[in-house]
């Protein structure tokens, strides 16, 4: 049963991929589509047996690599921690399957599409099932290729092709630390098999050697490196440029990049190695700096955004840092409750968006939206579920609430009960961001939904000249439609909304107890560190915190954008600094041009341009031939066709060999 879960998405994807002009696009989303569910529902079971039933399986799939002492196979471990993980990406990815069949009818490509999409999964489940870093790695890699796949789908697009190179070169750099990591672990520990490498672990604490001419302490510089590879995949601050651009992929995809598989294997990985980072507290104190810093700056960022998708997309962005600040201060069963109930309403928020996109006949700019809610209050209805599941609403102390709130709340509880100073640092962030995503969620929600709708204005650029127009989700064919004209989207884009607003409103409320209440240490058992949490000890005013800033982010969108709808162009037209600099991202794109693009730019023309076509194809090649043609012409030139010319040229050979033999004694 559990090869079968991880077997069948790859078996849809060859299928379709291998026959899928054969099989036609109808069968194609048929075949991809029912392995998926069959795999859901396996791992459903899977969840059920493992995670409620007290037992864990290591199952070996194949022999692998085998050298000298080296060994590595393919297995499949299935313990607490990938039980979660299989439901959140077998579910999420299920459902994104079936509302693809209505999001993408028009789409010539649709089984290549579908292809790309069962290989995202396939290569997902490789890396949530890992039992040693190596297979982590082949996931981790193959996750990688399928999103570039994804992104640069529309390979059409200039910008899609750009978005899709950056995604994989960024994730390249954080991939480097990463095998650097694992290259460490192999060298101190002499195995990269999980359970063999955690044993060990407390044998190496305080211990150190060199790395990079220096000598440094061995748990914390590994522990690091791992963590530059979650930084890259989970888009944390510096390595975080790649994402708001994978929105040139269609709908669908940001929906199971950013909602609950590609971006969570960073935060899957930090809880998988939480018996070493528990071992190295300096990399535990980085990886809640990175967090909570990474939470605040795509909150401030979000705030600005006008493109529907992008600003889900800063969201999760900081949505991912609460799920690190929580790691590192060692509640890694919080963080993976927030992962978990993340891939819901995230889910749920991308889909609505796209069915939002969709009757708005792919146009994506916010500014063109607005009073959409009489004319597709269904899509309303979901996205109000998810906006309330994100910023986390819920009534402290009585308990009740959606997904987000008993999550965020977890999390940001645990910063506090931390009582350390990088702590107190992640907590007042965390207060902050969750009072900026209110604002900007609010905002996206009733800019979208609410006032009048401004589809057919003509000014919606604000005198923005240099702003960067919306990633368009069709090719760059858009024009807002008449709001007569705008209609809900077909049932089978619309089934898997509801059920994604069921996860995100009972999810957090159904499986509070076994992630982080009283069952959390019965519920994880080994497959997880869990922390001793202090939910009880805490002040009031921490508990109401969270509500309080949300209550607030909501009061200050509703008066910016429904009771003075006006206010927002004026703010905007004034330019000030902060304006600028939250719409342009912080300058990070700017900055990362000046320091790297453009100086690999100049380097690579000028080694084309100077290196190889002047030095080595000039010297080389093309130097060798152009000396031969040149002496081939010279003796073209001698073949003149006149009797004479030959005469003259036979006396002057005789005249010259006479001399020779004269000079070489040969007339003796």
């Amino acid at each position: 049963m559990y090869a079968a879960i991880v077997l069948l998405p790859i078996l849809g994807s060859a299928i379709t991929g291998l026959f899928g002009r054969l099989l036609g696009a109808r069968l194609s989303e048929i075949i991809t589509t029912g392995l998926l569910f069959c795999s859901a529902a396996l791992s459903v079971v899977a969840f059920t047996d493992v995670a409620l039933g007290d037992h864990e399986y290591i199952i070996q799939l194949l022999p692998w690599i085998h050298s000298g002492d080296f060994a590595v196979d393919w297995t499949v471990r299935v313990d607490t921690i990938t039980a979660v993980m299989l439901v959140v990406v077998t579910g999420v990815s299920s459902l994104v399957h079936l509302y693809t069949i209505g999001y993408m009818h028009e789409d010539p490509h649709r089984a290549r599409f579908f292809s790309y999409l069962s290989l995202f999964t396939f290569a997902m489940l490789m890396l949530v099932t890992a039992n040693n870093f190596l297979q982590l790695f082949f996931g981790w890699e193959g996750v990688g290729l399928a999103s570039y796949l994804l992104i640069g789908f529309w390979y059409q697009k200039p910008s899609a092709n750009a978005a899709a190179i950056k995604a994989f070169v960024v994730n390249r750099v954080g991939d480097f630390g990463f095998a650097l990591g694992i290259f460490g672990i192999y060298y101190v520990f002499k195995t990269l098999d999980f359970d063999a490498v955690f044993a060990a672990a407390p044998s190496m604490v305080g211990k150190s050697f060199v790395f990079a001419g220096h000598n440094v302490d061995i748990l914390t510089t590994l522990c690091l490196l791992l963590f530059v590879g979650a930084m890259g995949k989970s888009a944390q601050l510096g390595l975080h440029t790649w994402l708001p651009d994978a929105m040139e992929g269609p709908t669908p995809v940001s929906a199971l990049i950013h909602a609950a598989t590609m971006v969570t294997a960073g935060v899957f990985l930090v809880c998988r190695c939480s018996p070493l980072f528990q071992l190295a507290p300096h990399a535990a104190e980085f990886v809640v700096f990175i967090g909570a810093t990474t939470a605040f700056f795509a909150a401030s960022v979000g705030l600005f955004q006008n493109d529907i998708k992008r600003v889900i997309a800063y969201s999760t962005c900081s949505q991912l840092g609460y799920m690190f600040a929580a790691a590192g201060v060692a509640s890694y069963n919080a963080a993976m409750f927030h992962l978990f109930t993340h891939a819901f309403f995230k889910a749920l928020l991308f889909l609505s968006a796209g069915a939002v996109i969709h009757s708005m006949h792919h146009e994506q700019d916010m500014r063109k939206m607005g009073g959409l809610w009489k004319a597709i209050p269904f899509t309303w209805a979901m996205m109000l579920i998810g906006n309330l599941a994100l910023t986390g609403v819920g009534i402290p102390y009585l308990g009740i609430g959606l997904a987000g709130f008993y999550s965020k709340d977890a999390i940001i509880n645990s910063t506090f009960a931390a009582h350390s100073s990088i702590g107190t640092y992640a907590f007042t962030l965390l207060i902050i961001s969750a009072g900026m995503t209110s604002f900007y969620s609010w905002r996206q929600f009733l800019m979208t939904f609410h006032g009048r709708y401004r589809g057919l204005d003509q000014d919606h650029h604000h005198g923005h000249a240099h702003e960067e127009p919306a990633a368009d989700d069709d090719h760059g064919h858009h024009h807002a439609p008449k709001l007569e004209e705008i209609h809900e989207s077909p049932l089978v884009m619309l089934v898997p909304l509801a059920l994604l607003a069921l996860g995100a409103v009972f999810a957090g409320m159904a499986f509070f107890h076994y992630f982080v209440g009283e069952g959390a240490h019965e519920f994880w058992r080994a497959s997880l560190v869990v922390g001793e949490g202090e939910e009880g000890h805490l002040p009031v005013w921490v508990e109401l915190a969270p509500l309080t800033v949300t209550i607030i982010g909501f009061a200050i969108a509703y008066y910016y954008y429904i009771l003075h709808p006006t206010l927002p162009k004026k703010l905007a037209a004034r330019r000030g600094l902060l304006y600028l600099f939250l719409f342009n991202k912080w300058y990070f794109d700017e900055l990362y041009n000046l320091i790297f693009v453009r100086p690999a730019f100049f380097i690579g023309r000028f080694l084309w341009k100077k290196g190889d076509g002047a030095v080595i194809d000039g010297l080389g090649p093309d130097g060798v031939s152009a000396r031969v043609l040149d002496a081939a012409r010279g003796a073209v030139r001698l073949q003149t066709g006149y009797v004479y010319h030959y005469a003259l040229a036979m006396l002057l050979g005789v005249v010259a060999l006479a001399t020779w033999f004269m000079a070489m004694g040969g007339a003796q």
